[in-house]
């Protein structure tokens, strides 16, 4: 089991700049990948970014690409998405991921955090 705990949300204007975080505990030895996924009011969760935790390979939705970053600290077992020139449509509940590894290739993101607010306005 893994347990995921986001923080860094808050509330900033169209063209400021967040950090998130997303600290892991419990059988992180055993995670394939974390990811960052986002959902705002009325609309479905959407996928926003990940990263392969060993080789730190990532991976980004084509709407934030070139203002999001993806970045894992070892060490702290922490997973970061700095968000730079964010947009009112960047609006919503962001949530961490982890894919643990597994020999079935439907195994996807099993363990997910509570989620951060992350509020922008023009």
């Amino acid at each position: 089991q893994v347990q995921l705990v986001e923080s860094g949300g808050g509330a900033v204007q169209a063209g400021g700049s967040l950090r998130l975080s997303c600290a892991a505990s419990g059988r992180t030895f055993s995670t394939y990948a974390m990811g960052w996924f986002r959902q705002a009011p009325g609309k479905e969760r959407e996928f926003v970014a990940a990263i392969r935790w060993n080789s730190g390979s990532s991976d980004y939705a084509h709407s934030v690409k070139g203002r999001f970053t993806i970045s894992r600290d070892n060490a702290k077992n922490t997973v970061y998405l700095q968000m730079n020139s964010l947009k009112p449509e960047d609006t919503a509940v962001y949530y961490c991921a982890a894919k643990p590894y597994s020999n079935d290739p439907s195994r996807g993101y099993d363990y997910w955090g509570q989620g951060t607010q992350v509020t922008v306005s023009s």
